[in-house]
């Protein structure tokens, strides 16, 4: 600080002046202070960010090392400073649970907050709530439903979320990619597109696992835990989850299934489970029974495994359904499916007489046998139909309601939602849905300018305009599949 200088209690005092050894001739006026309560905040979560990782990162080379061994003492590991890395870690303006506790009104008094729930944690008598129920619309038009638990629920889940990571991330399959640190959507899709663009593929199974967080039986769960959490508080502490049950109009109920799709500790756990019954089967299921090539691909529920031959596509298949209905899974009898799909499938289709290799849909995109202007072959990724109208129905329900705002402020709105879409979508190959969707918003915003008033006379040059100030136009933001996963994987 210049002209102050601050003590280790937080004490801002006086600097005298620059004369060594000499008393200064007047005392030199304190500075007031600053508005430092924020930067001291961020400085304390650094430092207890720094002291969590330095400690997990011992839990995690030993879980490296013994790959096979139990932990038998993780609870401590549940301190104030990890429930506060996993406080900051919320969604800011996420919806409350049956408490009705927003993260702001839990922030305004955090450090007592955390203490108390850190002591009821650790001698047991912390009780979690029951989640509340609530449905979100899917791009089919279905219901999906989740569970919003309560904002501690969410604060202690997300502490042993981080504990739990340090072990299972050294343990986890590389084809499995759905919520795990540092890997996401895009990269599952690398992979994806590289494999069937430099392996043998020609069958593809497209699997789909049926209501995958509802039907994940709990005693298999907890039994697959035991095999590298040997600390009951720990196991304690999910039981716990498991059964506080469901809010529905006004009635709880609980379950001896499911995990509560939506809580902050239902994709781990359901990552746990489907790497004992799905991942490692699977894998050893490519060493010992493939005749040919095979590659996996899976994001939460959602898989796709490639083969080079027809036989060893249908064999899994029918292994794989066999597999799950011993751990009370089943796969989508309408969204799993073997189809023909690769670089040589239109060549070999055509020779026995059969139409365009079918398309098949992962993560919003719709994957397409296609060709380059010079005739090889290419693999198109296109942004699913469904997922585009849904989108666009959003859009214009949301303008209808923002109608009377100010034009500028529904352009900054709209920028938001289209380069945000943009954002997820903007892949090689896909700038014709783009471009398409864009035009649609633009479509879409000049009507809502129109009904604004009987008197509006938006021409199409004027809304032309106002998207090129406030609409991001389409281009492609992410690399091609090959070039980023070389990055990533080099081999």
């Amino acid at each position: 600080m210049d002209g102050q200088e601050k003590s280790d209690s937080g004490i801002v005092a006086a600097k005298p002046t620059n004369k060594a050894g000499q008393p200064a001739a007047e005392l030199v006026e304190p500075r007031p202070e600053t508005k430092g309560s924020a930067e001291q905040q961020r400085m304390h979560r650094t430092q207890s960010r720094d002291r969590m990782f330095q400690s997990l990162d011992r839990v995690r080379k030993a879980a490296r090392l013994r790959k096979k061994d139990q932990f038998t003492a993780l609870f401590h590991h549940i301190n104030v400073d990890t429930l506060r890395t996993a406080f900051y870690a919320l969604k800011r303006k996420a919806a409350p649970g049956v408490d009705g506790m927003t993260w702001r009104d839990y922030e305004a008094d955090l450090e007592p907050r955390l203490e108390d729930l850190h002591r009821r944690v650790q001698r047991g008598a912390y009780r979690p709530q029951p989640s509340r129920r609530t449905y979100i619309p899917k791009a089919d038009g279905k219901q999906r439903p989740l569970a919003i638990a309560a904002l501690e629920d969410k604060i202690v889940q997300g502490a042993t979320v981080m504990v739990l990571n340090a072990i299972y991330e050294g343990d986890f399959c590389g084809f499995s990619y759905g919520f795990r640190p540092g890997r996401g959507p895009h990269d599952a899709l690398d992979a994806l597109c590289v494999a069937i663009d430099q392996r043998r593929m020609s069958w593809i199974i497209d699997a789909d696992i049926q209501n995958f967080f509802g039907a994940v039986s709990q005693e298999w769960l907890v039994r697959f835990l035991e095999h590298r959490i040997g600390d009951k508080r720990i196991i304690r502490l999910i039981r716990k989850w498991l059964k506080a049950g469901i809010l529905e109009d006004g009635i709880v109920t609980v379950d001896d299934k499911g995990t509560g799709q939506g809580s902050v500790i239902s994709p781990l756990l359901g990552n746990i489970y489907l790497h004992y019954v799905l991942d490692l089967w699977a894998k050893r299921w490519r060493q010992r029974e493939a005749t040919g090539d095979m590659i996996i691909v899976r994001y939460a529920d959602d898989l796709i495994v490639g083969f080079e031959r027809e036989g060893d596509a249908r064999r899994f298949l029918a292994a794989m359904r066999a597999r799950l209905e011993g751990f009370m899974l089943s796969l989508h009898p309408d969204k799993t499916r073997l189809i023909e799909f690769g670089r040589f499938a239109a060549v070999n289709r055509k020779q026995r007489g059969l139409g365009k290799p079918e398309t098949f849909a992962f993560l919003g995109f719709t994957f397409i046998c296609g060709k380059t202007r010079k005739g090889h072959f290419q693999l198109l990724r296109k942004t699913r139909g469904d997922r585009m109208r849904a989108k666009l129905k959003d859009i214009k329900a949301d303008l209808r309601r923002r109608m009377h705002w100010p034009i500028s402020h529904q352009g900054k709105w709209l920028r938001q939602i289209v380069g945000g879409h943009f954002a997820y979508f903007a892949v090689p190959t896909n700038i014709r849905a783009l471009t398409a969707l864009r035009y649609r918003v633009i479509g879409l915003w000049r009507r809502c300018l129109q009904r604004r008033s009987q008197r509006a006379d938006v021409t199409w040059e004027r809304i032309v305009q106002l998207a090129n100030d406030y609409l991001p136009k389409p281009s492609i933001l992410h690399p091609w599949p090959n070039v980023r996963f070389a990055v990533k994987h080099p081999r």
